[in-house]
């Protein structure tokens, strides 16, 4: 399980690495933009990030040392120790900004809802790739993967943190779909979600998620409060026009217009400085980056591998998704960062384990599983 031979070499993934890089690159230099020309006290943003982007790629060289399959026997412990981690974050975790949900470790701020995100798509595949025969699942035969979803998902809305606990959700959602349903099946959970709709809106979602979600679809009735940040978002991203203010010559973050510009919406400050054309490139980087995960789930030789690169390249999606839609006033703002690109150690750790999953499931797909 641990030997590492010559072949693994040959089949290295060094695009996906050549790409990571790249958006590495445009991560720390919009987060010193971001910052510009402040000096605050401590570590600046783009060093801290830096050196989060060093303990990622060691993460990356350990996972895929090892074969993936391993995960699959240790899953459900591993199930286990992030879900006791979730509780332990709710009762003792630090508090920052009214949410307590950080796990203080003396030089780093361990936030656990976001590898439980990792975590749940390695438990899912597990679970469908032992239980899939290819006629479909029923309602019963979900029971599990919904049960297994909702215990973090539970514990991430207390915390609250209603966008990561949505990103279980995404996940579950897509990497259902993917292995199939039966159709009876697929109508009942439709009618459940759409019934559920009210009963999370009047009970579940508390009264700041719910003047989200009304901000969103009003940001002008409240632009100095509620509707601020959309509001300066949308200026941000519009101001860019065609080839944009150029590098660090913004105004809306530099004036201090913009909240939260090197975490929820350090992209409004990318297309503010390189305009249309550069958020295109940038766009594309991206989606290059989600059709090379798409691959190495085609050319998995065996289901688990293929099960864990959807829902890798899912994870990345739907953040990456809701993060641009959040910052173009398309969706609510529910803190959801950009892969990547979004200053977190927590968040970037959990993407570039998922990358590494990647690697190592295309560094091996020429062996044939028994």
């Amino acid at each position: 399980m641990l030997r590492f031979d010559r072949r693994l070499l040959q089949h290295f993934d060094w695009i996906i690495l050549l790409w990571l890089a790249l958006i590495a690159t445009m991560c720390l230099m919009n987060l010193y933009s971001a910052v510009y020309p402040d000096k605050p006290p401590g570590t600046p943003v783009y060093i801290k990030q830096l050196y989060y982007f060093i303990m990622g790629m060691g993460l990356v060289l350990a996972i895929i040392s090892v074969d993936y399959r391993i995960f699959m026997s240790w899953n459900y412990p591993m199930y286990g120790a992030i879900c006791l981690l979730l509780l332990y974050a709710l009762i003792m975790g630090k508090t920052l900004s009214g949410a307590q949900r950080w796990i203080s470790l003396g030089f780093f701020n361990l936030q656990p809802s976001e590898p439980a995100k990792l975590m749940l798509v390695i438990t899912l595949a597990s679970y469908y790739s032992r239980k899939d025969t290819g006629k479909g699942f029923t309602l019963k035969e979900l029971g599990i993967p919904i049960a297994l979803t909702t215990v973090p998902f539970l514990l991430i809305m207390k915390q609250p943190d209603l966008g990561t606990a949505l990103m279980l959700g995404f996940i579950f959602v897509s990497m259902t779909l993917f292995v199939k349903l039966k159709w009876q099946t697929l109508n009942i959970l439709l009618g459940v979600c759409a019934s559920f709709i009210p009963i999370a809106w009047k009970f579940i979602l508390k009264p700041y998620q719910r003047q989200r979600i009304e901000t969103f679809l009003n940001p002008e009735a409240d632009p100095l409060n509620s509707g601020y940040h959309i509001m300066q978002s949308k200026i941000a991203v519009g101001s860019g026009l065609t080839f944009g203010k150029g590098y660090l010559a913004g105004t809306q973050g530099h004036l201090d217009f913009l909240p939260e510009r090197h975490t929820d919406f350090a992209f409004s400050i990318w297309a503010e400085e390189f305009g249309f054309v550069g958020s295109v490139l940038f766009l594309s980087i991206y989606f290059f980056l989600i059709l090379w995960g798409l691959n190495s789930a085609v050319s998995s030789r065996d289901k688990f591998g293929t099960l864990l690169c959807i829902g890798v390249v899912s994870l990345i999606f739907w953040q990456a998704f809701i993060n641009l839609a959040m910052v173009m006033g398309m969706l609510p703002v529910v803190g959801m960062p950009l892969p990547l690109f979004s200053y977190g150690g927590s968040s970037l750790l959990t993407t570039m384990a998922g990358i590494g999953i990647l690697i190592s499931v295309r560094m091996r797909r020429y062996q044939v599983p028994s």
